[in-house]
């Protein structure tokens, strides 16, 4: 597995900065394998919520990224977060756009050798689900 790090300073977009780096290195196949940092705002897709029907919720204050994970391919990813704010309270769902580093966010990709992710549509979920090539 080849490994990528960089990091998001203050104000960047942790979800486009991603979609960024992924598809400027070309990874076929991507894994989140780490993330620590802080929001200051995070957007959040909550559990079982249909994007047309539920809009997502949106946080502001200090929050610690706790944990991101994920999967990474041209054209899309999946990612899911949590997050604790100042009580130790931890919240999380998918990430998205809108989603502001507060002081860094230090993100580590990792790019599998010989495997192409796609997603395609599955009649049983409803969404756009991951194939493995």
């Amino acid at each position: 597995m080849k490994t990528y790090a960089f990091r998001l300073k203050p104000g960047q977009d942790l979800r486009e900065e991603i979609d960024t780096f992924v598809r400027e290195h070309d990874i076929k196949a991507g894994v989140i394998v780490s993330c620590v940092g802080s929001l200051k705002k995070a957007v959040l897709r909550m559990a079982g919520a249909k994007p047309e029907a539920e809009p997502m919720k949106t946080y502001e204050g200090s929050f610690e990224i706790v944990s991101l994970v994920g999967t990474a391919e041209p054209g899309d990813r999946h990612l899911h977060i949590a997050i604790s704010d100042k009580e130790g309270n931890v919240f999380g769902g998918h990430l998205k756009k809108g989603s502001l580093v507060e002081a860094t966010a230090e993100v580590i990709i990792g790019q599998l050798e010989g495997v192409t992710f796609t997603r395609k549509p599955d009649p049983e979920t409803g969404y756009d689900e991951l194939v493995v090539e």
